[in-house]
């Protein structure tokens, strides 16, 4: 297959944006568990925000690959805490105003998200309601021109910094599905209050904060699309979330096989490179045969969601299988290099306390088997 040197070349400018901009500060924002938001706007000076935005929106209307690569490259480079960020402004957020919101909503919102001036957040997760949709409580009741917002949030991805969030909230407290509708609020409304940022296992430099909402007034014109199609809309959109991450999977596998390598290549121990003995070789094989399976799986879903087939089922089972397959192969991979692979100055373990997550986010790896088995078995 032909390259697209202009793929290619956006590419290299990406990864060279990474080592200049990101690679020599991620250390710090680790410790400090906040990647700083002056990163947000470098992202949108240079290009790298939402780049699938059509041009009368700010963007560039770059194919759809363009956007998954900068999550996916992100993740290779260790980063996975910032590809998260970038994942939820562009794969997830972008393209719920893109496709539902109304024209005034897109000229408004769109093009500051492109330069990094709004950082986006979307608030589903609540603490009684996680993969379980229909039981979330924060309410959003119409009075007049504006809805009135109670309720709560938490493991919210770019929390924090986040200027616009997209709230799922019941319109109707006495509807499951039928009642849930999506906002668009403005976080600097009176009544939005940003809790704690919440200590995690891993990726610990992303911003995750639990939201509060208090007698918040949304002007009625940034309700997203109709009321009471919230969770249609939610089962629309989650296929590229969880191709989203997927590729930050697939990244990260590929990731941390580039620097097993390297460490097995130049590590000795009894007197030879731990590259010659058979156990090592074959641990590193079996990772490169499973990213390969994996990225052709992967690579599958991105040609049909680029034609608009990709069912919610087979992204459910790609994000199920290539999770499950980060964590195993990190897993064995942080095996090769001994006591150093727990140290969190090598690069493995981060890699490994980050991978753990994936299985969780996004719907868990649950259920996303039970979506399969719906399909292959029925109710």
């Amino acid at each position: 297959m032909q390259k697209d040197s202009d793929f290619e070349l956006f590419r290299d400018n990406y990864q060279r944006f990474l080592s200049e901009h990101v690679a020599p500060f991620y250390e710090t924002w680790e410790e400090q568990g906040l990647i700083p938001r002056e990163l947000w706007h470098k992202l949108g000076d240079n290009g790298f925000l939402c780049v699938d935005v059509p041009e009368e929106y700010g963007g560039f209307g770059a194919p759809i690959h363009y956007s998954q690569m900068l999550v996916q490259e992100t993740a290779k480079a260790g980063f996975t805490a910032l590809a998260v960020g970038i994942g939820g402004q562009s794969e997830l957020v972008s393209p719920y105003i893109q496709n539902i919101g109304s024209e005034e909503q897109k000229q408004y919102w769109l093009p500051k998200m492109v330069s990094g001036e709004v950082v986006t957040a979307i608030a589903m997760t609540e603490a009684n309601a996680g993969s379980d949709l229909q039981s979330i409580r924060t309410q959003a009741i119409l009075g007049g021109d504006h809805y009135v917002v109670d309720g709560s949030k938490t493991f919210i991805s770019n929390g924090h910094h986040a200027d616009l969030i997209v709230l799922v909230a019941k319109t109707d407290p006495q509807a499951r599905a039928k009642g849930i509708s999506i906002l668009l609020v403005d976080a600097h409304l009176d009544g939005v209050k940003k809790g704690r940022g919440l200590k995690k296992i891993g990726l610990h430099a992303q911003d995750t904060a639990e939201l509060f909402f208090d007698q918040v007034h949304v002007p009625k014109s940034q309700l997203l699309g109709q009321e009471g199609h919230g969770f249609s809309y939610l089962m629309q959109e989650l296929p590229r979330e969880r191709l989203s991450i997927s590729l930050m999977a697939l990244g990260a596998i590929q990731g941390a096989i580039d620097i097993t390598k390297e460490y097995v290549l130049e590590r000795k121990a009894f007197g030879q490179a731990l590259s010659q003995f058979q156990n090592t070789r074959f641990v590193l094989a079996q990772a490169q045969i499973k990213a390969l399976a994996a990225e052709a799986f992967v690579e599958r879903c991105k040609d049909l969601y680029s034609k608009d087939v990709l069912s919610v089922t087979e992204v459910a089972a790609l994000k199920c299988f290539i999770t499950d397959i980060q964590c195993e192969v990190i897993d064995q991979l942080l095996q090769l290099f001994g006591g150093y692979g727990y140290m969190q100055e090598y690069p493995i373990s981060r890699f490994f306390v980050d991978a753990r997550v994936q299985k969780i986010y996004g719907g868990t790896n649950e259920i996303m088997k039970e979506i399969v088995a719906r399909e292959l078995l029925g109710k």
